[in-house]
């Protein structure tokens, strides 16, 4: 899938012990760009080739769910040229990458609110989804026009409504009314999350799903996140003790 793999040695990993749901935020394209006297949009197509990789290498390890944050309610402060290229390039993955994801079994998903996007990403979303809902593979999560306090904000707004119709009582509500209100409802919580480029901050990314996930901040830019990168990201987890407040 996305063509060849970069050899790595996977001797080092212990093939029973992945997390079962990876979280990314995938940070340093523009950092990228501009150590290489590039423009930004240079960074967002590398880092778009390192999508597909982890994409990939997730699906053939055996990771069942992996959500990759891909444009914040943040970002529409950046300048138009930049967010209408984003906006393209996400065109452009999903029409050349979705026969082979479905081909791999992986189920396409959003997490935020994607009727704001444009009509064309709409669209191909719209495909994407449909195309690959019967799927039994890994589930990949786009996060689009995601922000995790927007997320709280409506799934408090959802159980205010239902408790005002009756529908719950609001001595009913508990971590799995909440959870099942969220945008990932119906999946596990992450259990890893990885940000690139040296930033050490979620940027209200999964605020509420992230509580008892392990965490790995990596100095390496996006665009240079490549298997072996990833496979270092695994390992470091794997050598953990998860304790859940325990001893």
């Amino acid at each position: 899938m996305f063509g060849k793999r970069k050899k790595t040695d996977l001797q080092k990993l212990d093939m029973g012990n992945f997390p079962v749901h990876v979280a990314v935020i995938m940070d340093g394209n523009g950092r990228w760009a501009k150590k290489r006297l590039l423009p930004r949009v240079a960074g967002h197509r590398a880092g778009m080739s390192k999508v597909k990789t982890i994409i990939r290498m997730s699906s053939d390890i055996g990771i069942r769910y992996l959500t990759m944050y891909a444009f914040s309610t943040e970002n529409w402060k950046r300048p138009k040229a930049e967010v209408g290229a984003l906006m393209n390039l996400l065109i452009e993955f999903l029409t050349k990458e979705l026969d082979e994801m479905h081909e791999k079994n992986v189920v396409f998903r959003t997490i935020g609110d994607t009727s704001i996007l444009p009509g064309p990403v709409i669209t191909v979303l719209d495909n994407a989804i449909e195309k690959t809902k019967n799927n039994t593979g890994m589930t990949l999560n786009i996060a689009l026009n995601y922000g995790s306090r927007l997320e709280i904000v409506e799934a408090v707004r959802k159980m205010a409504a239902d408790v005002a119709e009756g529908k719950l009582a609001a001595g009913d509500i508990d971590e799995a009314v909440i959870s099942g209100n969220l945008y990932t409802a119906g999946q596990p919580d992450p259990d890893f999350m990885i940000r690139t480029s040296g930033e050490e901050r979620l940027s209200n990314f999964l605020l509420y799903q992230l509580a008892y996930a392990e965490m790995y901040f990596t100095p390496v830019f996006w665009p240079d996140f490549d298997e072996i990168e990833y496979e270092k990201a695994l390992v470091e987890f794997q050598n953990r003790a998860r304790r859940y407040g325990g001893l």
